[in-house]
Order: C-alpha cells, then sequence, then structure tokens
C-alpha cells in the first residue's frame, strides 16, 4: 500500500430521513448506530470524523469521544457533504474515503480494499464492488435497490446500473446467473482530494438523472472510477426493519 498516502474517513450523518428520522441515533446493543460505524472504520483509519447538519447527532459523537465536524443542511449527497467536511477540518488528507453512516457492522477490511486502489497514481475515485452470489437468485439479481457493475480488464468501472448488466444473449434469462459472473456495488467510496473538489461542481448528468446514481455523473464527465473487490457481506439499515435485523445478529456475535 502506498504509505506516502494520507487518508482520513468521513462518516456523512444526516437526522432527517422519509424512512428512517433519527437512524443514525437508533441503539444497537447499548451504542448508537454512527458510534458502531465510528469504531469499525477507526480500526483501520488513524483519522475519522463524522460529517452531520444536526446536532443532536454532533452531541452522541462528542459523548463517545469521537470527531465531529457540523456541515450545511442544504447538501444534496454524502459526496457534497465530505467535501465541506473535509474543508472544514482543514485537513491535509490526500484521499477522503466516504463510509457509509448506516452499516454498522462495516468490515475493517473493506476500507483496507478502497485504500489499495490508490496504489496506483493514476486513480481519481474508488469504490466497492462484490461478485453475486448465484444461490441468491434471478429476482435478487433484478433488485433495482441493487445497483449493477461492469468494469473493465484495469479494473476501471465501466458502467453502473439498476438494471442487468451484461445481458447475456445466449442463454434463457433464467440461466443467466449460472452462466456469468455479475458484480453489485457496495457503496463506499474514496476521492483523491484535488478530485473531491472537481466532481461536486458538476451538475447532474442525464444518466444520472435517469437511472438515480450519483456516480454515473462522475463517469459521465470523464472520470475512472478504481474498483476495489470485497467479499465481505454489508448489512445496510433503511428502514426500523432493517434495524431490528441488526439488533438480533448483535446479540447473535456479541457486538
Amino acid at each position: 500500500m502506498n504509505s506516502k498516502l494520507k487518508f482520513i474517513g468521513i462518516i456523512p450523518a444526516r437526522y432527517a430521513s422519509t424512512r428512517f428520522p433519527g437512524k443514525p441515533l437508533a441503539d444497537i446493543c447499548g451504542k448508537s448506530m454512527i458510534e458502531r460505524v465510528y469504531i469499525q472504520a477507526h480500526k483501520e483509519l488513524e483519522n475519522v470524523a463524522v460529517a452531520t447538519d444536526d446536532e443532536r447527532i454532533a452531541e452522541a459523537v462528542k459523548a463517545f469521544g469521537g470527531n465531529v465536524v457540523m456541515t450545511s443542511t442544504e447538501h444534496r449527497s454524502g459526496t457534497d457533504r465530505c467535501f465541506e467536511a473535509y474543508n472544514n477540518l482543514k485537513s491535509d488528507a490526500d484521499v477522503i474515503i466516504n463510509i457509509q453512516g448506516d452499516e454498522p457492522f462495516i468490515d475493517p477490511t473493506q476500507i483496507t480494499a478502497i485504500k489499495e486502489c490508490f496504489n496506483s497514481a493514476d486513480t481519481q475515485i474508488a469504490t466497492l464492488v462484490r461478485k453475486f452470489d448465484p444461490s441468491k437468485g434471478f429476482e435478487a439479481l433484478f433488485d433495482c435497490n441493487t445497483p449493477k457493475v461492469v468494469f473493465d480488464n484495469d479494473m476501471n468501472a465501466i458502467y453502473f446500473s439498476r438494471s442487468i448488466i451484461p445481458y447475456v444473449r445466449n442463454h434463457e434469462w433464467r440461466e443467466w446467473i449460472n452462466n456469468v459472473d455479475f458484480y453489485t456495488h457496495v457503496g463506499m467510496y474514496a476521492y483523491r482530494a484535488s478530485v473531491l473538489g472537481k466532481i461536486t461542481l458538476l451538475p447532474q448528468s442525464s444518466l444520472e438523472l435517469a437511472e438515480s446514481l450519483e456516480q454515473l455523473r462522475w463517469v459521465q464527465n470523464g472520470y475512472k472510477i478504481k474498483v476495489g473487490i470485497t467479499h465481505c457481506p454489508t448489512i445496510g439499515i433503511d428502514t426500523p426493519a432493517d434495524l431490528e435485523a441488526a439488533r438480533k445478529l448483535c446479540e447473535t456475535i456479541n457486538n
């Protein structure tokens, strides 16, 4: 790994959420969700900060001894919030890692994998993918809430889509998952500081608006996204039902 690079992990955390207001403060076996994400991130990164627009979240982070920075309530994406946080912290990090604030059991090896993408001096942006498990069945692959990814031989993303890509022409659709390796997107990003400032200035692109996938804005504007592969499962919490499942898992692993 390029030991000369400085990394900072930033965890965007909003209180307002249509499906689950106050999600970052939800309790999971005695710790808030945001604290669990912070703890896991800190296992791999010396420098971690929560970026929030809400004083309740800020106070909760301070209470467990975490680093927190206030950001605007006007941001439309975690990417924009990360850039403001980076500036407000006056960070000198070379690479900013945008860590999802709703994955309390994130595996530190995933952060390692995205850091390793920057072993190449040409890497502008990086993200993670996971090989799709055929045992989950075609319906799971078809799920539009699970974006799919195709990438080139140099591990640069070619396209992200809510549709199934690639299309497998010479097989009946029920047989696709047994004949082609599909990859799904894992929503962690890392950006060189010089690139992050530029992509936050880009207007929404036609492909982004069509698929509702922010990363397509960067691809459409010519930026390359390096892909790292992770084999670790992730558990995102979008609803109260997801929270209950996370609590049961927490009890199982006694974490």
